[in-house]
């Protein structure tokens, strides 16, 4: 597992293009046949990817978290980028079709991650973050999921967003976790900007072209600064930053949160005006 400590702001505004990937930019999250994970103390996040190939791979704890197994005092959320996949929790066995979330309480010992078709593989991707209660296992389909649609093909941002773990959705802990699918000709997203002081926020973006790229907007508003960021690509945004980007393409991103609020009325919203 790899480790990521949290940044001062004041510190990230001399920080180079190559330090700003360094401590934010997540890549080479997915490689086929192996698990990989990244531990972020923004809240305690961890960010990973699983790409089960002719093998299951087993969600672990290893040396790093110091517990008995990786769901002792954590909760995870799980949304198939890919092929179709399969996840076992303590034997029972979860399907996830590409765009599917499944929810993982607190106190679950095994998780295993597989594939229906190792020349398909499933592309699972999951953000855990810390837990005080069990809530029950649960898995939501796409189809399942309420699609909220915002914006316009004016302002360049007609989206739709599904809402897998929130307050009127999964329950959790503090974890939540959906998925916002920009329609063709359209790459705008969360601009105007804001900030969410109170907790934190990672952006997974994927479904895009091999030669597509997102600018990905962070740092605090009066002080921004970008990211370039590619398919199956993941940014750490710190509760002090605006997370807003716009793509060369169309493409979909999912967005996990955690920290103090289990809301959306907690953002601040930033004016045009006063973004630097």
């Amino acid at each position: 597992m790899e480790n990521r400590y949290a940044a001062n702001p004041t510190d990230v505004k001399q920080y180079t293009t190559a330090r700003l990937r360094e401590d934010f930019l997540i890549e080479k999250l997915f490689t086929d046949g192996e698990l990989k994970m990244v531990y972020s103390h923004y809240d305690r996040t961890v960010i990973g990817g699983a790409v089960p190939v002719e093998n299951k791979l087993k969600l672990e704890a290893g040396d790093f978290l110091r517990t008995a197994y990786f769901l002792e005092r954590r909760e995870v959320g799980i949304i198939n980028i890919g092929g179709q996949g399969k996840v076992t929790v303590d034997g029972e066995e979860y399907l996830l079709n590409k765009h599917d979330c499944l929810y993982i309480g607190r106190g679950k010992e095994s998780v295993l991650f597989a594939s229906v078709d190792d020349k398909a593989p499933a592309r699972l991707y999951f953000v855990s973050t810390t837990a005080h209660r069990d809530y029950p296992t649960k898995v939501l389909p796409i189809d399942a999921a309420v699609p909220t649609r915002l914006g316009s093909d004016a302002q360049s941002n007609n989206r739709t967003i599904y809402k897998y773990i929130h307050e009127e959705g999964i329950q959790s802990c503090q974890l939540m976790m959906g998925m916002t699918i920009l329609e063709p000709n359209n790459m705008w997203n969360t601009m105007p900007a804001h900030v969410h002081d109170r907790r934190n926020e990672v952006y997974l973006y994927f479904d895009m072209e091999e030669d597509a790229r997102v600018f990905h907007f962070m740092g605090e508003p009066s002080e921004t600064r970008h990211l370039l960021v590619k398919n199956e690509e993941a940014v750490i945004s710190p509760p002090w930053s605006i997370h807003s980007g716009v793509g060369t393409n169309n493409y979909t991103f999912i967005w996990a949160m955690a920290g103090e609020n289990y809301t959306f009325t907690d953002m601040d919203f930033v004016e045009m005006k006063d973004l630097r």
